[in-house]
């Protein structure tokens, strides 16, 4: 038998009925089983996993080579005792309840061999609800780098692999890791890689989620993962020195594994468990939490890890426990800084920074959006002029004098949709600020109430209601969200050339304030009337 272009390996545990669509795929690849090496290991599975590996190596006998082993309690023992065995050229992982498409190896193989890749990342996606980070596979792209793409939050041992690169460096599963084995195998082998490559034109892997969540991932406690995600820095460490490369690998670490220790359920761990959780955190952090990936970290993660340092258990579970009932605390205003007013801010005995707690620009405008709410809406008449007299509470206290509300031209940005507001840039020119406003503090100091006067103008327009706020550096646009409270009615307002007003929501729930003559002036009556005349001529000219 020729060499084979491909070594696929699957460490199978209590897979079935997933299994077999993964080794149906595998039999199927537009590579051709000859070209094909399967290696499948079963690691002690107690349903049919086994059965149905030895139906296929009976169907397929030069493709297939199947172990049967004791129980190892996670992949890494079985993968590394296929990888004793392949002879392909690469050598290719799959999980054991995923699937593959159907040209996917070949399209990798190819890419490979055309690029002299060491290592090819087909793209992926989820089923059933799993999540696959996707800003990888915006493209496809030949050589990429470990420290200036998406590649750290893709570090599964789902791709293609130099089987040579592999030998040469003699890289192995740990296998004393029951999570996230297989980072330290893709981390050391594209950090070894001449060149690493993206295919993304094509969907190669199929991600399942389990119907009953049982994949690894999904099991493991608060305590395995952080010693797992422990192990895993501290092997990068050993291969990356520090500085901005290693930092640029650690952000998805810090990012995803510990600030997943730190969510809403860490409140619900006994305090003994809590407790090791904080010091094993610290302790990473000590060893590896730059003031830049610090900076760079967002506000909401920045204090859990902060208060996560500091053993302040109470702190920490009132953080997680009071924004999960009631949103994120309000933005502090003062002297041109932001600050994210969570429990331990400036608490002299915990000892944290105001940096922990400072806002740098990241996820401002959907926390803005999140806590700008309209109070009510009137219309004030005076004689023949005509104001909307709002108020809109809005989620920020101190320094807010810069806040006010306007009437903008113009539909928001559809990037706008999701966060619910913007940040506008340097050069975007802001609707003039015009009326009376009162700001005030309420619900215990947690919130500004804006009180506006606006005056409204005769003209044809349909204008939106909006907020303006200057938080960190930036001028931040926020659309009055309706929220179902009762508009005033539209109005006739003017003497010379009457109006009407009318105050809507429109269909993502923004306030719109309407203006418009209430019939047309002789000019706008003219106007319309050529427009008729002229398409009649180009009708009768043709």
């Amino acid at each position: 038998m020729t060499e084979p272009a491909v070594t696929v390996v699957v460490a199978v545990y209590n897979t079935m009925p997933y299994l077999t669509e993964c080794l149906n795929s595998l039999v199927g690849q537009s590579i051709g089983i000859d070209r094909l090496e399967v290696i499948a290991v079963d690691d002690g599975s107690t349903d049919e996993s086994g059965t149905e590996l030895d139906r296929f190596a009976a169907n397929f006998p030069d493709t297939f080579k199947v172990i049967h082993q004791e129980n190892s309690g996670g992949p890494a023992a079985p993968s590394n005792r296929a990888l004793e065995m392949a002879t392909g050229r690469y050598v290719y992982f799959i999980g054991s309840d995923d699937y593959l498409g159907a040209e996917a190896l070949e399209r990798m193989v190819a890419c490979a061999d055309e690029h002299d890749s060491d290592v090819v990342v087909g793209k992926m996606v989820g089923t059933n609800g799993r999540y696959v980070h996707q800003k990888l596979f915006a493209e496809s792209n030949p050589d990429i780098s470990l420290y200036d793409s998406a590649l750290p939050y893709t570090l599964a041992n789902t791709k293609l692999f130099r089987r040579a690169l592999v030998e040469k460096h003699k890289l192995r599963f740990p296998e004393d890791l029951p999570v996230g084995s297989d980072q330290p195998f893709t981390i050391e082998a594209c950090f070894r890689a001449r060149k690493i490559s993206v295919v993304a034109d094509y969907t190669c892997y199929y991600a399942v989620k389990r119907g009953d969540a049982s994949n690894i991932t999904y099991r493991a406690d608060h305590l395995a993962r952080l010693r797992c995600t422990a192990k895993i820095m501290e092997h990068t460490a050993g291969l990356i020195e520090a500085g901005p490369k290693r930092d640029a690998v650690f952000k998805r670490h810090f990012e995803w594994e510990l600030s997943k220790l730190l969510l809403e359920d860490f409140a619900a761990l006994d305090t003994g468990t809590q407790r090791q959780v904080c010091e094993g955190i610290a302790a990473v952090m000590d060893a590896y939490f730059t003031d830049d990936l610090r900076d760079g970290t967002g506000v909401t993660r920045r204090v859990r890890f902060g208060l996560a340092r500091s053993g302040a258990l109470d702190e920490l579970c009132r953080a997680l426990t009071d924004e999960a009932e009631h949103g994120a605390p309000p933005f502090l205003l003062e002297d041109g800084r932001a600050f994210a007013t969570y429990p331990g801010f400036r608490n002299s005995a915990l000892g944290l920074s105001d940096r922990y707690y400072e806002v740098l620009g990241e996820g401002v405008a959907g926390r803005l959006a999140k806590h700008t709410e309209l109070e009510s809406a009137e219309w004030e008449q005076d004689g023949s002029n005509l104001a909307l007299a709002l108020k809109v509470r809005v989620g920020l206290i101190g320094d807010t004098g810069a806040t006010a509300v306007a009437l903008a031209q113009g539909a928001m940005p559809k990037s706008a949709d999701k966060p619910g507001a913007r940040r506008l840039s340097a050069t975007a020119r802001r609707p003039d600020v015009v009326g009376e406003f009162v700001r005030e503090p309420v619900q215990d100091g947690q919130r500004t109430r804006l009180t506006a006067l606006i005056p409204i103008d005769s003209v044809n327009a349909k204008r939106g209601v909006r907020v303006y706020a200057d938080v960190a550096g930036s001028t931040y646009e926020i659309p009055v969200p309706t929220g179902g409270l009762p508009l005033p009615l539209a109005r006739r307002w003017g003497r010379a050339v009457p109006y009407r007003v009318a105050a809507n929501a429109n269909p993502k729930g923004r306030l719109v304030i309407t203006t418009a003559p209430l019939w047309e002036t002789k000019s706008g009556v003219f106007r319309r009337l050529r427009h008729m005349l002229s398409r009649l001529k180009r009708k009768i000219t043709r």
